[in-house]
């Protein structure tokens, strides 16, 4: 394919890791699968579209905020003190 290498350099940094794009999109596709999964089991439990597409609507949001936090708390605690990793490479 003539567009592969240019698409997927969208993708790739020059380091080799993944593109902030590219973990973007990744949340996004996630957070789509994940919210289909809640309203076909609540519809299943349910009986109930409505319901069901009630439940995924607040869980896309809660979910959001969720994991947002949840980044926040990982972030802080495994973020390395200023004066240990002096310590570190001195």
């Amino acid at each position: 394919m003539i567009l592969d290498q240019p698409i997927k350099n969208w993708f790739v940094s020059k380091r080799g890791s993944d593109s902030n794009l590219k973990s973007l999109l990744k949340s996004i596709s996630w957070r789509i699968v994940g919210t289909l999964d809640t309203i076909i089991i609540s519809f299943l439990i349910t009986g109930q579209l409505t319901m069901a597409l009630s439940i995924g609507s607040v869980e896309v949001i809660s979910k959001i905020l969720l994991y947002y936090l949840h980044e926040r708390v990982w972030e802080s605690a495994t973020k390395a003190k200023e004066h240990e990793s002096e310590k570190k490479y001195a």
